[in-house]
């Protein structure tokens, strides 16, 4: 399936080949984001990655292969901002801002690619599978932050962590999709303090 067999293939052994993935999903991005996903083919990708046609299957074996390893690595990029590890934030508000904020910078470098993932979403099991693996992951991240914030004290412990997570997190992702895909104007820095203040008061974050 296309989502396993993107996550099982083993990288490549070399410096060279690692290289040589890296342009393929590079220029698998390209071509993906210019001709859509159904339309897309191998041979632009392998032309656009400047290699031979046959140099392709050395390291996937489809065009669902190589689309699933580009989404696995943006989400990747999406998923560990590791926030509080770079900027030494302990205050929940300015950490839940910097982590609001991380994702929706990243959101937006990743728009069209991100469009393209919920389309693909509809009509293939397997991209349905991942996105819905990406969004528990999502999920969970946030549920620890906010099980830490109930233990503390400072979140309302009468909320359910996961479902609590679930919620915000679906909040922030669709306001992305609305404002880098579907153009919808808000201010990104008004977008930013909106998101952050409703994550404040749905956990009832307790002032310091």
């Amino acid at each position: 399936m296309a989502g396993e067999s993107a996550s099982r293939r083993a990288a490549p052994p070399t410096r060279r080949g690692q290289r040589t993935r890296g342009a393929l999903i590079a220029a698998a991005r390209e071509v993906f984001e210019r001709d859509g996903y159904l339309d897309a083919k191998i041979a632009d990708i392998s032309k656009t990655a400047g290699m031979a046609a046959g140099s392709f299957y050395t390291y996937f074996d489809s065009k669902e292969e190589i689309f699933a390893a580009l989404v696995e690595q943006v989400s990747e990029e999406m998923l560990h901002p590791h926030v509080r590890e770079r900027s030494g934030i302990t205050d929940p508000r300015a950490l839940i801002e910097a982590a609001n904020r991380d994702y929706l910078l990243s959101y937006k470098r990743n728009a069209r690619l991100m469009a393209l993932f919920e389309q693909v979403a509809q009509i293939d099991e397997n991209f349905r599978r991942m996105r819905l693996e990406r969004g528990k992951a999502f999920a969970q991240r946030n549920a620890r932050m906010i099980r830490e914030l109930q233990e503390s004290g400072q979140a309302s412990a009468d909320l359910d962590p996961m479902i609590t997570a679930h919620a915000l997190s679906s909040m922030v992702s669709r306001m992305a999709s609305m404002v880098f895909v579907q153009k919808q104007r808000i201010p990104f820095e008004k977008l930013v303090t909106t998101l952050t203040q409703l994550w404040v008061n749905a956990l009832q974050l307790k002032s310091e």
